[in-house]
């Protein structure tokens, strides 16, 4: 149990850095080219790592199918909430995005048959609203239908309630078979994805380009967002997918905190009770589950 907490808290400090990277990725080559390179140089990294275990996980026909549905659901989650940062404000955006907990939860307790205790379901709610709270500027962006035309909005909930889906999937899949394996199998189906609608709609004619021009970008995201994934799956694979998630997605009450001490940003008192919430929630929740 303590190493799934770790890895969680892992895939929490990766997805972090994640994130601000994607945004500048996407902002700099276009968001179908950015999860191409995401997942084609996340397959190259991980395949020495899975080459032996590929004869055994491919006979594990629930494990597959699970990692497959993770790759095609990743790769229309992943345009949406890449266009949405390409688009939209921050502080808009990752308040919406941190509804895919609450999808991720209910699906691991309606599908997976997991069970929380009230006190882990009261943690995993209090993780919700810190967050929610720590990353809302102002109290109006918590109110959704006033936002509703805000840019990358519409696309930002699409993603949220998709990528709830991929959480569980990637967590569900990761207790049959490798987690290594299951990220490195939905980065294949992604990729295949990625690589044919880039060749319909725009060629690969710019690929040269934006490894010449952003290269180091590039590689940082592509190793920084596949650890992410590796992480969680492995946390999913050893605690519940539930308590996972609540876990990592806590990083993005992270990104305010490394915006107050290296930024020096102020903070209103909300964002601040907000902080406290999800740290000592988190806190709790993992050393509540890592004790049994």
């Amino acid at each position: 149990m303590l190493t799934g907490i770790v890895f969680a808290l892992l895939a929490l400090l990766s997805w972090a850095i994640g994130d601000f990277l994607i945004q500048r990725t996407v902002r700099a080559v276009g968001d179908l080219r950015t999860l191409l390179w995401i997942d084609g140089i996340g397959a190259i990294i991980l395949l020495p790592f899975v080459v032996r275990d590929l004869p055994t996980s491919f006979h594990s026909s629930a494990g597959l199918a699970l990692a497959t549905a993770a790759g095609v659901v990743i790769f229309f989650t992943a345009l949406m909430e890449f266009e949405a940062l390409r688009r939209g404000k921050i502080s808009v955006i990752e308040p919406i995005m941190s509804i895919e907990l609450l999808v991720t939860v209910a699906l691991a307790v309606a599908l997976w048959g997991e069970r929380l205790s009230p006190l882990q379901l009261l943690l995993v709610g209090a993780t919700f609203i810190g967050i929610l709270l720590a990353v809302t500027v102002h109290h109006t962006h918590l109110r959704f239908h006033k936002r509703i035309f805000e840019r990358g909005v519409a696309l930002a909930a699409g993603g949220a309630i998709t990528m709830g889906v991929v959480n569980f999937l990637v967590g569900a899949s990761s207790q049959n078979v490798s987690p290594l394996f299951v990220i490195w199998w939905s980065n294949v189906v992604t990729l295949v994805l990625a690589a044919g609608y880039l060749a319909i709609r725009d060629g690969f004619g710019a690929l040269a380009a934006d490894i010449r021009s952003h290269g180091k970008l590039i590689l940082g995201v592509s190793v920084v967002d596949n650890a992410a994934w590796v992480f969680f799956a492995s946390a999913a694979a050893l605690i519940p997918i539930g308590i996972a998630s609540a876990v990592s997605e806590s990083y993005v009450a992270l990104a305010v905190l490394l915006g107050l001490f290296l930024n020096r940003e102020q903070i209103r008192w909300h964002q601040g009770v907000g902080i406290a919430v999800t740290v000592g929630s988190v806190i709790l929740l993992s050393a509540l589950t890592g004790g049994n």
